[in-house]
């Protein structure tokens, strides 16, 4: 995506009549952002002091009242051309969002797969047709180092906005998609055998290294479940048996990925892979402990992270998956559940980043639901992104089904509108796309 014009080109040295239009043109921009308007006054007053005299006062026939009218300081200037240097990410993110297209914001909330082993024309369309927002490449897709790189150059080259390329790369017999490239690395299970937190520290430093010198900037990883029992999903892939040494192990190891610049997806979410011998690829695995084992083993690690004390062990994105926890919720699969994804994550754990759902088409979800109805329920649960269309049709079918939900008042736009102000603002803050206000 070409870097925008610099926010300081809307307000010109010439003439007070242009400088009045960009100063309303960036008022009214902040204004569809909502909190981004208090970052406009907070700005303009902490670098310039009180406002001037010549400041109006709302007019009783002006709902919206009145703002800053010239003359202005140096100051004040200085401070609307530096916006953006007192905004979140997420405010400067609503920006976009508020000028995006319906079918521009639908496209970014799904991660897409290809069936192809090359940039093919479906890939091609699912990237500049569909607005896809992320892009996830299996072992098969990636056999040397130069051809992947070059496959990953040509996703971004053609996206509108740059592309979150993920892999699920996690290492050890089981989960290895860049062994052609690399060949085998240590697993989850050797890192934790290994007793030592400066190996985990160095594994992670190498899997940034890895991904990012391929173009991928998101690993689904690290597996944060907790082996309670060696179960189909946690053979080799988790990082010990008990709450405290996940973290203790899988923490330095995803901080070194993210402070290398490579996003870490800690999963699955909400942790009952932990708890159970059953593959979540082909049936609904269930967790049958009680609530306080649940909140004290499988919920810890993410309710640690979700606020850790390192800001680089907190994660970019959390993927959540199809595990029934009847303790907690007796309906709902974890990544459906409301109670889970939006009360506990979001509300109880106070995790804001993008968390990402597993596959939709994996059988614990595929057997009661088709894609675009569990779209629809993940987003309304508080998923962000959504994983498993495979291909333009499967992902076209994804798209109109949101549409319909919208349509018919199942989904709300405000639901898609904070979705995808996450995606943006993650991609804003790992430097995908520029954290800058969009030109006019």
């Amino acid at each position: 995506m070409p870097r925008l014009p610099a926010f300081s080109r809307r307000v010109r040295d010439g003439s007070r009549l242009r400088l009045a239009l960009g100063i309303v043109m960036i008022v009214l921009a902040i204004m569809t952002a909502g909190g981004a308007l208090f970052a406009y006054f907070n700005a303009a007053y902490l670098l310039a002091g009180p406002l001037p005299s010549s400041v109006t006062k709302p007019l009783a026939s002006d709902p919206m009242g009145a703002f800053i009218s010239p003359p202005y300081t140096p100051a004040q200037i200085n401070a609307l051309r530096h916006l953006s240097d007192h905004m979140s990410y997420k405010q400067l993110a609503s920006l976009y969002v508020a000028r995006m297209s319906l079918d521009e914001k639908l496209g970014q909330l799904i991660m897409v797969e290809y069936a192809d082993d090359y940039y093919s024309e479906d890939l091609n369309n699912m990237i500049t047709n569909l607005h896809a927002g992320g892009v996830i490449l299996y072992e098969f897709q990636m056999q040397t180092f130069a051809q992947t790189k070059h496959d990953i150059a040509l996703m971004q080259q053609h996206a509108k906005i740059p592309l979150l390329i993920s892999t699920d790369e996690e290492g050890g017999p089981y989960v290895h998609r860049l062994n052609h490239i690399y060949g085998p690395r240590p697993s989850a299970w050797d890192i934790y055998q290994s007793g030592s937190v400066a190996y985990a520290e160095q594994q992670g430093h190498k899997m940034a290294h890895d991904l990012l010198a391929l173009g991928i900037n998101v690993d689904l990883a690290p597996d944060v479940d907790v082996m309670l029992v060696p179960g189909y999903d946690t053979v080799t892939r988790t990082f010990g048996t008990t709450a405290q040494d996940v973290i203790k192990y899988a923490g330095p190891f995803m901080a070194a990925m993210q402070q290398d610049g490579l996003i870490a997806c800690i999963k699955h979410y909400p942790g009952g892979l932990g708890n159970t011998t059953e593959d979540a690829h082909k049936t609904l695995p269930s967790d049958n402990r009680s609530a306080s084992q649940i909140y004290s083993t499988e919920l810890a690690p993410y309710k640690y992270f979700a606020k850790a004390p390192n800001p680089y062990m907190r994660p970019g994105m959390i993927m959540s998956t199809d595990v029934l926890m009847p303790a907690i919720d007796p309906e709902w699969p974890g990544e459906l559940s409301y109670r889970f994804m939006t009360q506990i994550l979001r509300q109880e754990f106070g995790y804001d980043g993008v968390v990402i759902t597993d596959a939709l088409y994996m059988q614990g979800i595929a057997q009661k639901w088709d894609m675009p109805q569990a779209a629809v329920l993940a987003l309304n649960a508080g998923n962000d992104m959504l994983l498993g269309p495979t291909g333009s049709a499967q992902t076209l079918a994804m798209i109109n089904g949101l549409k319909a939900a919208l349509q018919d008042g199942r989904l709300s736009i405000l639901r898609v509108n904070e979705a995808v102000t996450r995606i943006l603002a993650l991609k804003m803050q790992y430097h995908l796309m520029p954290a800058v206000p969009p030109s006019a």
